[in-house]
């Protein structure tokens, strides 16, 4: 079987190679695009009938929808907050941030979100399920220059 690492390595060429977009691969999955990115990415994992369209929409072995459906190892080598509510805010970072870098290079380029020209609302949803926590983040997309 395939390590997380050699799977996200040719799901990410085989991406290049056909030229399909995250959103094309998710919509092959039938999940949502930020979900299936990050499995792709190695922070997830999917069932095997998601993981087994995704392989064929990009022309990947059975080896790849295998290492896709494997529990993934979450960590990330930096210090970690303690405060439980900031934790879990860099919990989401550490997982979803390469995912939420991929997705904004695809439909922005090579650069960042400001954290100056910025915004952020944080809502409360209720929902039967248990209330839940909305935060909303806005900044200007900055691209790096060539000088």
């Amino acid at each position: 079987m395939k390590t997380k690492l050699e799977m996200t390595e040719a799901i990410v060429l085989a991406k290049h190679q056909l030229a399909v977009s995250w959103q094309a691969i998710a919509q092959a999955c039938e999940l949502s695009e930020v979900f299936v990115t990050s499995a792709c990415l190695g922070m997830n994992s999917l069932k095997a009938e998601p993981a087994e369209k995704l392989c064929a929409f990009l022309k990947l072995d059975s080896s790849i929808a295998l290492a896709l459906q494997s529990c993934p190892h979450k960590s990330w080598d930096k210090a970690v907050p303690t405060d439980p509510l900031i934790y879990r805010l860099y919990e989401i970072v550490g997982v979803y941030g390469p995912t939420m870098k991929e997705l904004i290079h695809e439909k922005f380029g090579d650069g960042i979100m400001s954290a100056i020209d910025f915004s952020m609302h944080i809502d409360k949803e209720q929902n039967p399920a248990g209330d839940r926590v909305v935060i909303s983040m806005n900044g200007k997309f900055l691209p790096y220059k060539a000088w």
